[in-house]
């Protein structure tokens, strides 16, 4: 090996995962929460107004049953969930006989409008919305012994804004799901082609050459016949490799093997000399590390044979305490720290996004006619 290169640093900055879908489930449950509360504590303090202003009133004993019965139609849909339209049906019948019987029961409204608009299809919502706001007026009005243009539009407009909030708040959230959903697809295509870049494409390139050999060895029988069982079996471990890779498993090195076991089976069909050496003392590590150890390894061995054409490789795991560390170093061509990076494939762009996923990073040094060094460090604590 030579000198140790200049450096060119290419750092992955961990990032946290995107908490927007987390932080929306969180809000629609404390939304909900708060709504179906104040809708309960608004009945009840009706009925208890109700009860201390019109004291043997011949409606008190009507008021008790349906305030119960719409009470616990209320828990009932929250306990069993029944359809959604089937339940606010109900429950809005309950509240209408209320409302007719006491004006001021019209105060339970807007919980009850708030859970119609963030539970049913916008048609449906609407108009549960004319059929509530029309109520409100008419109940407050009769409060009002009269008619009083104020208790007339500030239930409209009050209606209005909610629905227009609600209904922003519901496009917002549909869009977060559509832009999630998008999100997942372009992760599982660059999933797919880093699986494809480090573990398949290597697999291939030493195959081809294998037969290339096989090819050259033609007039020596035994040795052709050795590269071609060479290649049969680099074969079949791709196809273990793509099986796995559709089922998103584990390296099929890591099966039933070592981290040290798998990282040597990788070298060995490297096609090209490399050196597998172990610091530190040895530990269990958790399954998605020896993954992503392993794929890295593979996608710099790739490298180094394909793009550096490097005649020798040292590979190295290092465990130290609270982290572990990949470096593979080769004696190959290196190359510019000012070429963009698009020119050198897609091998490093992999690597440094496997690093990222496990709050690591990846870091790169090359110069012409001195090799290149690629380094991964992925922490342990907080995995």
């Amino acid at each position: 090996m030579r000198g140790r290169p200049a450096r060119l640093t290419l750092v992955s900055d961990p990032k946290g995962a995107s908490m927007e879908t987390m932080t929306a489930d969180s809000d629609a449950r404390w939304l909900a929460a708060v709504m179906h509360s104040a809708f309960v504590l608004l009945v009840l303090a009706s009925a208890v107004r109700f009860l201390t202003r019109h004291d043997g009133n011949p409606l008190q004993p009507w008021v008790i049953v349906f305030t119960v019965a719409l009470v616990l139609a209320y828990g009932a849909g929250l306990v069993f969930r029944p359809g959604t339209l089937l339940w606010l049906t109900v429950v809005l019948a309950l509240w209408i006989v209320l409302v007719v019987l006491a004006p001021s029961f019209a105060w339970s409204a807007i919980p009850l409008l708030v859970t119609g608009l963030r539970t049913l299809p916008a048609g449906q919502a609407l108009a549960l919305v004319a059929v509530i706001t029309a109520l409100v007026v008419v109940s407050q009005n009769r409060l009002a012994d009269g008619f009083d243009p104020n208790l007339t539009i500030v239930p409209i407009a009050i209606a209005a804004v909610t629905t227009a909030v609600i209904t922003f708040m519901r496009r917002q959230a549909e869009r977060l799901r559509e832009s999630e959903r998008r999100a997942g697809v372009l992760a599982e295509r660059h999933r797919v082609s880093r699986e494809l870049h480090d573990a398949l494409a290597q697999g291939l390139s030493s195959q081809a050459m294998l037969l290339q050999a096989a090819d050259q060895a033609w007039d020596q029988p035994e040795l052709a016949r050795e590269h071609v069982r060479a290649a049969q079996r680099v074969g079949a471990g791709n196809l273990s490799e793509a099986r796995r890779l559709v089922q998103d498993l584990a390296p099929a090195d890591l099966a039933g093997a070592t981290l040290e076991e798998a990282l040597r089976a990788v070298a060995g069909r490297a096609g090209l000399p490399v050196d597998v050496r172990i610091d530190g003392d040895e530990r269990p590590l958790p399954e998605r590390v020896q993954s992503t150890v392993v794929r890295i390894a593979q996608g710099a061995l790739a490298n180094a044979r394909e793009h550096a054409d490097a005649g020798s490789v040292v590979l190295t795991l290092t465990y130290l305490d609270d982290q572990v560390m990949l470096d593979v170093a080769d004696d190959g061509r290196g190359f510019l720290e000012s070429a963009p990076e698009g020119e050198r494939g897609h091998g490093l762009p992999a690597m440094r996004v496997r690093a990222q996923q496990l709050g690591g990073r990846l870091t790169v040094e090359s110069a012409p006619g001195q090799g290149t060094v690629i380094s991964a460090a992925i922490p342990l604590e907080a995995l």
